[in-house]
């Protein structure tokens, strides 16, 4: 009898914690084959808001204030094409996909890329790409920025901030160093940022002058992965498989 109860009770609390994880992989939004969204379908007026994916909610913004279509924050795309280089390649991820994935951008207005819970909670992690226009900026370089070579870098810094506003913690992801510029579907752990509600996305380059950075401010990213419980050292695990789950 004993041993059915601890059987029930580890199945529940493992179920719970299976349960409580979510990923926000983007293929829950439409989109046609080989396109993108950013927010110009709110237009006009400007519009800044935040598209679902996964529970998860992801900042944007669009607006013609300047005569041309201008967005910020997250948009999603499905676009496959890895070749295409500057401005033309803003919403494609170099590493491709057959599936959705979001685009981050920081403009001149300053406004950064936040991803906000639906509670608080520990973000396992993502997938972390470059953008066609950084990759291809930094591989040959173009009329605003140079060519990368040893000793640059373009850094992803992802900052986890509580209910209340306050950071807890911050992670830098290099999405190129020197001449090795990421070019793949790269997995970053995001457990060390704790239990967060909001996740905001900041880009730095070696490559700045007086007007700021140079390198296009573009990442891409995909799966986000959270609600899962804090079990970095895999202890819930290891303590039911070691116990009387698998017992006989």
């Amino acid at each position: 009898m004993r041993k059915s109860l601890a059987l029930f009770f580890s199945l529940f609390f493992l179920t719970a914690a299976w349960a409580s994880a979510a990923v926000s992989t983007f293929d829950d939004l439409t989109l046609d084959a080989e396109s993108y969204w950013n927010g110009s379908d709110n237009f006009p007026p400007s519009w800044t808001g935040a598209f679902t994916s996964g529970g998860a909610q992801f900042s944007a913004h669009y607006d013609e204030d300047f005569g041309l279509g201008y967005w910020d924050g997250f948009s999603y795309s499905n676009i496959t094409d890895t070749v295409t280089g500057g401005e033309a390649g803003q919403y494609n991820a170099i590493a491709g996909g057959s599936s959705n994935y979001a685009v981050g951008y920081i403009g001149f207005c300053g406004r950064v890329p936040t991803v906000t819970l639906p509670a608080t909670q520990v973000v396992t992690g993502a997938y972390f790409t470059n953008n066609n226009y950084p990759y291809y900026s930094m591989v040959n370089g173009d009329q605003f920025a140079k060519k990368f070579e040893e000793g640059d870098w373009f850094k992803l810094t992802i900052t986890g901030k509580d209910a209340s506003g306050a950071e807890t913690g911050t992670l830098d992801f290099y999405l190129a160093n020197g001449r090795d510029i990421v070019n793949t579907w790269t997995w970053v752990d995001l457990r060390a940022l704790g239990s967060v509600r909001t996740l905001e996305f900041t880009l730095t380059s070696s490559d700045t002058g007086v007007w700021g950075m140079n390198t296009p401010a573009y990442f891409a990213m995909d799966s986000l992965s959270y609600g899962s419980t804090d079990d970095s050292d895999g202890c819930f695990i290891g303590s039911i498989s070691s116990g009387s789950l698998f017992q006989k």
